[in-house]
């Protein structure tokens, strides 16, 4: 009997033992790696910019204006308004009668827009304005090329040609990623490219120097 009892407390004392453990966190880095990045390879630092820039290959987003910019703006039926104007360093430009117009971080329809309404205000009644950009702003390039500088944005452009316009690559230059600075709506962004990302006026390219 008394064995019996025995044998009975040690399977239970036994099964107490045998519970499932709690679940336990752990830091599965590869798992994580694989949802941010889509791979379950560790991402070097050095591979993903602090500030993102986004939407650099977006061809289709609509153009902002700023400093340098060149617009053909015509107001039909008067021919002293109608001209070409730079947009200046403060982001504006200056027309007869109603003098600055903000054109920073406009496209050249809502620019439009802005001087049909000053030219509303007490100066004509019924204007009809189209603008249109006559020359974009350049860009930069500066680093690992034999020319580096500023040059004329042509549309379309990729990092890859922008570096032929400068001369090319030295012999030092990591070719593979390339700095781009972009200026944003919220402010400037900064990315790791490669050479066949598109660039936009104002864009600066740097290539920096390969370390072997």
């Amino acid at each position: 009997m008394r064995r019996g009892l025995a044998c009975l407390l040690f399977a239970i004392a036994l099964s107490g033992c045998m519970r499932t453990a709690a679940p336990v966190a752990v830091d599965d880095r590869g798992s994580l790696d694989a949802i941010a990045y889509g791979s379950s390879q560790p991402v070097r630092a050095m591979d993903v910019p602090a500030t993102p820039v986004s939407a650099y290959a977006a061809a289709d987003e609509p153009y902002r204006l700023d400093s340098g910019d060149r617009l053909r703006i015509v107001v039909y039926g008067q021919d002293g308004l109608t001209n070409t104007y730079t947009v200046d360093a403060s982001g504006a430009i200056t027309m007869p009668l109603i003098g600055p117009v903000r054109a920073r971080g406009l496209t050249p329809a809502q620019l439009a827009a802005a001087v049909t309404r000053q030219l509303k205000n007490g100066y004509l009644r019924d204007p009809y304005v189209a603008a249109e950009v006559d020359a974009y702003r350049p860009f930069f390039i500066l680093g690992e090329v034999t020319a580096p500088g500023q040059y004329p944005y042509v549309p379309n452009m990729t990092i890859e040609s922008a570096v032929a316009i400068a001369g090319g690559f030295t012999p030092r230059a990591e070719r593979g990623s390339i700095k781009l600075t972009r200026m944003g709506q919220t402010g400037t962004a900064q990315a790791i490219v490669p050479p066949g990302t598109l660039l936009k006026p104002g864009d600066t390219v740097v290539v920096t120097e390969r370390w072997f």
